[in-house]
């Protein structure tokens, strides 16, 4: 068994098997395609295909996993030859046949790279998908043309489109792999491949086959009705439209052509700024999570059960997300009726979702299986992680944390939900406020993916090591922040309500506020948002500060609370959450308009964006300036994955460096002029990067901590 290294540090090498040469890619800890690789793969090949000894190829991974995708570092960059359809235009024009050995995941590139193998294989565990959709961009080495040759373009625009990935099994049903592997894979593959030698089995090129493209070239209806179903809610989004069209090229133009077409829209996409956006909440994702200040070799607590205090909506969304990652969690409520109710709307959830196809039902009662529901406060004694999830006053939450600190072990971490309240005060309520932080999920929280995780003055490092480690393992992204008001979030939301109902005096209407930002990107508006949510929840909250929202408050004295009774900002006919303009909210808007002595005016959509987005922006640059938040990509984290910030404009500290820091502070001090309020005025740091022309950008310093 000869082995014949590459380049770099052989992070691919090719070894004989017999007749049978196994090219490996070891470049950890995803086995990317970065030049070296792609170079790497390229000199294997053109070895394997001069060797007359070798008879077919294996193109294996070492590792926890297949290729993983491209080196996303490099896009935007000039491409450095071999690029990876030039890697597969080789591997796809072998003489030999050349099999893939898949395990772990085939995603991106790595898909690509397997396409242009002549077969695949894989293990039981391995899962195949495209998802540079989620990227702004569309496979560029192929995979729009010949996924569709390999399953058929309705499976592969879902696939593409989508992003999602599929399992062996389904893999195997749709022809995307060719066999299933038990055992060793690689020698698996090497018996695969030396069958396919021994048979003379022909070198099946995807590129060549056309007969799964037959049916949707005939009548392209089935096709068009998905692709349309696809991006109908993806609205502004460039890079699913395109991956429409790419694999729609895949049965209207020859291959060639097809993929040179994907190739051009590849670049035009990964050039715009949607990309670089999308790029840029890839990368900010990962890092806000990380602690600049964690000690080295802090270790998180070992998490075996979780409790959630409170069955409602927000406990019973908290408790899914425990038991959906497979940790048992009990549920702890104060009586048996409110229990059984919150059970019972959890089970149904899971029935819902199992009817849906997200998971098998057996699935769901597995899931079940692993909740308690109990009234007996005591059980939380067996818990390692415990969240409270009760009502949103300080003297309820200090009472619960009493009780938790005298019944939960010793070890136990103690979360607080809270949306608005002071983590602090609520550790002091304890004899153990180094094991006390927030866990701030957004509603529904078995949905959502942001998880703000606020750190208290006291939290100790394994503490908040272990709420990040349980925050990816219940499938949020996790965002470290500091105590103040609101957190990140709700406090710049804070700033972007004073504003919408400032407009609604002076002459706006609820649906112009929310058209004019759901134009912009955001799935719904200020107003419609606060109908969901439940008016009566924000002005709970207003008169806690002492404060009220003139229209606001005014609906909500009606018991107009939203959705939720039919009637709020809008009408909601019975069944339906559609929202409908109220002719008597717009009495009570006028009224109030000619009660402060202001002539209604028309405000063009610019203003209301500008109006609405900037004080966001003076308000996230504050919370910098403190220290609540490390980073501004945490804040823009924050508002993709919590607020429904539309992700192709990179979050609002992102925006802010697109559009230019002078030009917002000299639009926020007119509108603060205007309106003869000083909270508009552009803030400190948003004044000194103004006058420097830098970004929020250069403020990135690893070393800041959460306050």
């Amino acid at each position: 068994m000869a082995e014949q290294p590459s380049n770099d540090a052989n992070v691919v090498t090719l070894r004989n098997e017999s007749d049978v040469a196994v090219v490996t890619i070891d470049n950890p800890p995803v086995n990317a395609l970065r030049h070296a690789v792609r170079a790497g793969l390229a000199a294997c090949f053109d070895k394997a295909e001069a060797d007359a000894a070798i008879k077919a190829v294996v193109v294996a991974c070492a590792g926890r996993t297949f290729v993983a995708g491209a080196d996303i570092t490099e896009f935007g960059k000039p491409p450095v030859s071999p690029i990876l359809a030039e890697v597969c235009k080789i591997v796809e024009g072998m003489s030999k046949p050349v099999v893939a050995a898949i395990h772990g995941t085939a995603l991106g590139g790595g898909l690509e790279l397997a396409l242009a193998c002549h077969y695949r294989v894989s293990d039981a565990g391995a899962r195949m998908g495209l998802p540079e959709v989620k990227l702004g961009i569309l496979p560029g080495a192929g995979g729009t043309q010949l996924l569709p040759r390999a399953i058929g373009p309705e499976e592969a625009v879902r696939m593409i489109v989508t992003g999602e990935m599929i399992g062996a099994k389904k893999a195997l049903a749709l022809g995307l792999i060719d066999a299933i592997v038990d055992g060793d894979l690689t020698q698996g593959a090497v018996a695969f491949a030396r069958k396919l030698v021994t048979e003379k089995k022909p070198l099946r090129r995807l590129r060549d086959q056309e007969d799964k493209l037959a049916a949707t070239r005939k009548d392209p209806k089935k096709f068009d009705e998905i692709a349309a179903s696809l991006t109908a809610r993806l609205r502004g989004l460039r890079a699913p439209v395109a991956c429409v069209e790419s694999v729609r090229n895949s049965f209207t133009l020859p291959v060639d052509e097809g993929m040179e077409r994907e190739r051009e829209i590849f670049r035009e996409l990964v050039t715009g700024d949607q990309s670089k956006a999308q790029r840029y909440i890839f990368f900010a994702e990962r890092e806000a999570s990380k602690v600049a200040d964690m000690p080295a070799g802090v270790k998180p607590r070992d998490v075996k059960r979780a409790a959630v205090i409170g069955a409602g909506t927000m406990g019973g969304g908290i408790a899914m997300c425990f038991a959906s990652a497979g940790i048992p969690v009990t549920v702890i409520e104060t009586s048996d009726e409110a229990l059984q109710r919150g059970l019972g709307i959890i089970r149904k959830n899971y029935e819902a979702s199992a009817k849906r196809g997200a998971f098998s039902m057996e699935d769901a009662e597995k899931r079940i299986g692993l909740m308690t529901g109990t009234i007996d406060f005591n059980a939380v004694k067996d818990a390692d992680f415990v969240i409270e999830a009760v009502f949103e006053e300080m003297d309820i939450k200090k009472d619960v944390f009493g009780r938790l600190d005298k019944i939960a072990k010793p070890d136990a971490i103690l979360a607080t939900n809270t949306s608005y309240l002071d983590v602090n005060v609520i550790a002091q309520s304890t004899m153990r406020q180094g094991s006390v932080l927030g866990t701030h999920f957004f509603s529904p929280a078995n949905v959502m993916r942001l998880l703000e995780i606020v750190r208290g003055k006291a939290t100790a490092p394994d503490v908040l090591a272990t709420a990040v480690a349980v925050g990816r393992k219940i499938g949020k992204v996790p965002a470290i922040v500091g105590v103040c008001h609101g957190f990140v979030g709700n406090r710049m939301l804070r700033a972007r309500s004073i504003e919408a109902e400032r407009m609604l005096i002076e002459g706006a209407l609820p649906q112009d506020v929310d058209g004019a930002i759901v134009e912009f990107g955001f799935p719904m508006g200020p107003f419609a948002m606060s109908d969901l949510a439940g008016i009566d929840v924000g002005a709970r909250a207003r008169k806690a500060l002492g404060v009220r929202a003139e229209i606001a408050d005014a609906i909500a004295d009606l018991g107009r609370y939203g959705q939720k009774t039919g009637r709020g900002f809008y009408i909601y006919n019975p069944g339906s959450r559609t929202p409908q303009p109220d002719p008597e909210v717009e009495a009570i808007i006028v009224a109030a308009s000619k009660k402060n002595g202001i002539t209604r005016r028309t405000i063009d959509k610019k203003e209301i964006v500008e109006r609405l987005i900037f004080p966001m922006i003076n308000e996230g640059a504050q919370i910098l300036e403190e220290g609540i938040a490390q980073r501004p990509s945490d804040i823009d984290v924050i508002w993709v994955y919590g607020y429904g910030w539309p992700i192709w404009r990179g979050g609002p500290m992102f925006y802010a460096d697109q559009i230019g820091l002078p030009y917002i502070r000299d639009r926020l001090a007119e509108y603060a002029k205007r309106a003869n309020d000083p909270r508009l005025e552009p803030g400190t740091m948003l004044n000194r990067l103004a006058d420097q022309k830098a970004t929020f950008a250069s403020l990135t310093d690893s070393k800041k901590t959460v306050a």
